[in-house]
């Protein structure tokens, strides 16, 4: 076969077929998803929350989230009426937290405008909070098997080698959109997709991707080529700014002390360490005990450590101050922003924070 695979209608329609079939023999069996082949009824709130969990990040990542959340707000009505601390700190460790502010404000709406039902097209779920376009897809075709054009990263990277496409991303998206178009069909349309991911996640992978076993090679100029790793092109990535802050660990007996950080930018409505500004130049000791938020009681550096968020990559020192009952009784007192967080409560911090707790002699 010549290296120049042009896949006619009816080669997509066999092609799509060959994969449908590789999928009921190797569908993922996934909480929020329904069987291959069935019809049975799916809840778009379980989809729509598992969506927005999986957006950067993995499904064993997200699933004991999604599970969580599932039996402390099983219905939509559940979440709408959840305090939105409480929801925050359950949302900490999945990262990128205005998801979870969005999701609130989603939910609000779903209950306020459509009585607590999902609507059924791309279009009127686009004008509800934390719906995208490939959020409003996925959710039309996962729940209510409607023929969408779901396209998200595994989809992409399917479609670029199954085409050699050679723009590189991400200026070749609006490319791959159009080309994952040409497979969107009312047969299936919620395993469609579903099929694509499976495939993305254990035969089309970024890295050795076993070739030999895709259902769909036959149509795959990538594959033809012999250069599927090739495929999406990417620029090479600039490397991110660093910044450097200082964290404090103001601990007693029966816990340390946070804050609710605000609503709005990095990490917000989210509970939070006390922290100096992440700036681009180092903080050097003096001028951190100078900021002390106690600075009566002694002051002890005992750790650094990196972090990667998505626009700069942070080095951080660690600071500890054991306080007494007493002092952190008055300072609380004194500072209403801030609050007693007892041991065991760890996971309600942003990752960043967890990774300064670990520095905590016991």
């Amino acid at each position: 076969m010549a290296a120049t695979i042009n896949l006619t209608e009816n080669d997509v329609s066999r092609l799509r077929t060959d994969l449908l079939s590789w999928y009921d023999l190797h569908a993922r069996t996934l909480p929020w998803r329904r069987a291959p082949g069935k019809k049975s009824t799916v809840d778009p709130y379980a989809v729509w929350l598992s969506e927005v969990m999986l957006q950067q990040t993995t499904v064993p990542h997200a699933q004991p989230y999604f599970e969580t959340f599932l039996k402390r707000w099983p219905t939509v009505q559940d979440l709408a009426q959840a305090d939105d601390g409480e929801v925050m700190a359950a949302w900490a460790g999945l990262g990128y937290y205005s998801r979870a502010r969005n999701l609130l404000k989603g939910a609000r709406m779903v209950v306020s405008q459509y009585q607590g039902g999902f609507p059924d097209d791309e279009i009127s779920l686009l004008k509800i909070p934390s719906f995208g376009p490939y959020t409003a897809a996925a959710v039309a075709a996962f729940a209510f098997d409607k023929p969408a054009n779901v396209v998200d990263g595994n989809i992409e990277r399917i479609m670029s080698r199954i085409y050699a496409v050679d723009e590189s991303m991400p200026a070749a998206k609006p490319k791959l959109k159009a080309l994952a178009a040409q497979w969107v069909s009312e047969d299936r349309a919620a395993d469609w997709p579903q099929a694509l991911m499976d495939l993305a996640s254990g035969v089309c992978r970024p890295k050795s991707p076993k070739c030999g076993e895709c259902p769909l090679s036959e149509g795959c100029l990538a594959y033809e080529l012999d250069q599927a790793e090739r495929y999406p092109v990417r620029l090479a990535k600039a490397a991110k700014p660093r910044r450097y802050g200082a964290v404090f660990l103001l601990v007693s007996n029966e816990g340390f002390i946070v804050e609710r950080r605000p609503d709005k930018g990095l990490l917000g409505g989210m509970l939070g360490l006390p922290h100096l500004e992440w700036r681009g130049d180092v903080w050097v000791d003096n001028d951190v005990l100078d900021q002390l938020l106690i600075a009566d009681v002694a002051a002890e550096l005992i750790g650094q450590y990196e972090h990667v968020f998505t626009h700069f990559a942070l080095t951080q020192n660690v600071w500890l101050q054991r306080l007494t009952e007493d002092e952190m009784s008055e300072f609380l007192r004194q500072n209403n922003r801030f609050q007693r967080l007892g041991f065991g409560n760890e996971k309600a911090l942003p990752t960043v924070f967890g990774k300064a707790l670990k520095f905590l002699p016991m």
